[in-house]
């Protein structure tokens, strides 16, 4: 009988403690997303260390712009339509191809807004969280959440325009879209914060169906210089109603 017991008692903290790792598991993966992260890449630091120089060369940013390679890409396929929407308006842009949400937050810990006071700042990401990990749309969430705390912390007078992530895929029942879809419905809860407003004009570079076209983003995930355009004139209302023309 009393052995009985004893296995019985064995196999209970048996369970307890298999349940405990799988747990903790489970609790390192979902802290990716939130947990500042650098990356080894040399053009990544090299890139980090020129912004930083550019920020103290500026004599004062009103709009930033944050991001991935989506954002990186106004200084390439979008450098034309950056011009003419945001260089007159003293734009600086903080996108990196391949970040994740944990690798802007460790920019923006890292001296990337330091000494600014932007009237707004435009963020979209998420979709290397999609793409890189196939993280749960709630995790990547957390992490857009955490760089919005970041902001308010370090930027309290700035007013934060949060973007939809972006399609990607041709339809609408691309598996990576529907987590980028997944991610938008939690974040744009998000506005109800103080001096953040959610945006989404994902619909501008579909069809009628749902579909992407090659033409507006050819890899189906970043926008050519015809994306970039319809990017920013379907922001520019919202823009001149956040910081006026």
């Amino acid at each position: 009988m009393m052995n009985r017991k004893l296995v019985n008692c064995c196999v209970t903290v048996l369970a307890v403690c298999l349940v405990s790792v799988l747990s903790a598991a489970d609790d390192k993966k979902s802290a990716k997303a939130v947990t500042p992260e650098s990356r080894p890449a040399e053009w990544w630091s090299k890139r980090h260390a020129e912004k930083l120089k550019e920020l103290k060369s500026k004599k004062t940013v009103d709009l930033l712009m944050i991001g991935d390679s989506i954002t990186h890409g106004w200084e390439g396929r979008g450098k034309q339509v950056w011009s003419e929407y945001y260089a007159k308006r003293n734009a600086f842009n903080i996108g990196y191809g391949g970040d994740r949400t944990e690798h802007v937050i460790w920019r923006l810990q890292n001296g990337e807004v330091d000494g600014i006071s932007p009237k707004l700042a435009v963020i979209m990401i998420g979709t290397n969280n999609t793409g890189h990990r196939q993280d749960p749309p709630k995790e990547t969430a957390a992490g857009i959440k955490k760089i919005l705390g970041e902001l308010k912390k370090r930027l309290p007078k700035t007013k934060v325009l949060l973007l939809a992530v972006f399609p990607r895929g041709a339809t609408a029942d691309d598996k990576l879209r529907k987590i980028n879809t997944g991610i938008n419905k939690i974040i744009k809860k998000f506005a109800k914060r103080k001096n953040v407003s959610f945006l989404d004009i994902n619909s501008t570079f579909l069809d009628d169906d749902g579909n992407l076209s090659k033409d507006v983003m050819p890899d189906l995930l970043h926008p050519h210089e015809k994306g970039y355009r319809m990017w920013a004139e379907a922001m520019e209302p919202t823009i001149k109603k956040l910081i006026g023309g």
